[in-house]
């Protein structure tokens, strides 16, 4: 998400960099020309007045114009007004707004929006987040008695996250569900009860008053609105039309992995007046992240985010299996076991195209890094040469002949090009370690990184 509009704004202010000092007239092409990409991007009418009043208010001041470095305090201006654009406070941008759970249990959260939008999901996603990182104990309630199999859903997935699952009664309706599921919570002594609503492939009255009664009755403390980010604006309009009817506190935006445009995003705030509090970019259940406004806009505007790369690190790297390996490098002990080892700890940081994303620049180098072909399917791919390998094989490469690369390849669906690609590529590594072991561990760690960042022995930059 915001790649096409990242890209556009990025290259606006590239040429106000190159310029010594700024008129009022340079500002005001290069917010023509903000606008545009705005609007290009699906954002809201009214949200691009405002933001680019609120920045040509600040950027045309003569503070600006007589700036050191004018190119750069506007690229901070327009920063400031993304972020408070996408709900930032000024002063705490960057904390995000998660889930309010300040009320006495249990807690019971609802989930509305749109049919296909992810919202059963995302009630799935919720429940794990909250049992492993907040210990709380999760009732799943499915109210969707129209969907066949909606209900089923749910209790699948509330499996898969741990949880319990409301249990189904046959014929009864989403108001009797909902207060059946906060009785058993009651007298289960649950912390928190997720009421996953039914949806519809567009507005319409019957959803509206089945939703509100249902809120009537359990008086929810979070009212998430699940709204898909591929449906640009369509989504501020399911947004504007839930809000009205029935009023929410918080919005959950899902596939946010994928192309959008990101003009739903920098509507959502002002349209409804409640923040964006989750995003969800992917489909495991473990695929769901805070919203922090000012770490998007550094996205946007092509400033990377380091602490969401660090924080994903630390939450999917196993530190003592991470530990060993380190210390298997710096005694030359790197093999094909531990190659792919790493390739597994890259899968859970979503991936390599996730993790160059939030790099600083990288947008600016994108066609390389495409031509090297750093993507995940590449990596799942060498993952399965590997796999094909005997124990044997994987220890000490050096035995993989031309019958056995035969056998590999027809075992990993892959072709003997491809196999050799790999163990020359692994080969170039395992020098490199030899070599980088003599600069110590920094030194063994960029190695290591190097290698994995360019899997077809090409300089990506």
């Amino acid at each position: 998400m915001f790649e096409a509009l990242g890209s556009k704004l990025q290259g606006v202010f590239d040429r106000l960099r190159g310029r010594g000092a700024l008129s009022e007239a340079d500002v005001n092409d290069a917010l023509r020309e903000v606008r545009v990409a705005l609007l290009e991007a699906d954002v809201a009418l009214p949200v691009v007045k405002d933001l680019i009043a609120r920045v040509r208010e600040r950027a045309v001041g003569a503070e600006v114009i007589r700036s050191v470095s004018p190119g750069q305090q506007v690229i901070k201006i327009v920063h400031d007004a993304l972020v408070e654009a996408l709900g930032g406070a000024p002063g705490q941008e960057g904390a995000p707004r998660g889930l309010d759970l300040n009320a006495p249990a249990p807690v019971p959260i609802l989930m509305v929006g749109l049919q296909g939008s992810g919202k059963t999901t995302t009630s799935g996603k919720i429940a794990l987040r909250l049992r492993t990182r907040e210990r709380k104990k999760v009732l799943l309630a499915s109210l969707d008695v129209h969907r066949p199999a909606a209900q089923l859903q749910l209790a699948q997935l509330a499996e898969r996250a741990e949880v319990t699952s409301l249990p189904i009664i046959a014929g009864q309706t989403p108001l009797q569900i909902a207060e059946r599921a906060m009785a058993t919570a009651r007298g289960e002594l649950y912390d928190v009860v997720i009421l996953d609503t039914a949806g519809r492939l567009a507005i319409d009255e019957a959803l509206m008053e089945e939703v509100a009664a249902v809120k009537a009755a359990v008086r929810p403390h979070e009212t998430l609105l699940v709204v898909d980010a591929m449906t640009g604006q369509d989504a501020v309009n399911t947004a504007r039309a839930f809000n009205e009817k029935v009023g929410v506190t918080g919005i959950v935006m899902t596939r946010v992995d994928g192309d959008a445009r990101g003009g739903a995003a920098l509507s959502m705030r002002a349209v409804t007046g409640a923040p964006i509090k989750l995003l969800g970019a992917g489909e495991k259940l473990d695929a769901l992240e805070d919203f922090h406004p000012d770490r998007i806009a550094g996205r946007i505007l092509g400033m990377g985010d380091i602490v969401s790369l660090v924080e994903r690190a630390v939450e999917s790297i196993d530190q003592a299996e991470a530990e060993k390996l380190a210390a298997r490098m710096q005694k030359g002990q790197f093999t094909l076991e531990d190659y792919a080892a790493q390739l597994r700890q890259i899968g859970k940081m979503g991936g390599m195209t996730g993790l160059m994303s939030m790099l600083p620049g990288v947008a600016k180098v994108k066609a390389q890094l495409e031509d090297a072909k750093l993507d995940t399917g590449l990596l799942k791919k060498q993952a399965a040469i590997i796999g094909s390998m005997t124990p044997g094989e994987r220890r000490n490469p050096d035995i993989i002949k031309a019958s056995r690369k035969r056998r590999i390849a027809a075992g990993s669906g892959s072709t003997v090009q491809e196999v050799n690609r790999l163990l020359k590529q692994f080969e170039d590594m395992r020098d490199m370690m030899k070599r980088m072991n003599k600069m110590g561990q920094k030194g063994m760690l960029r190695g290591g990184l190097a290698g994995l960042l360019n899997p077809q022995g090409r300089r990506p930059f």
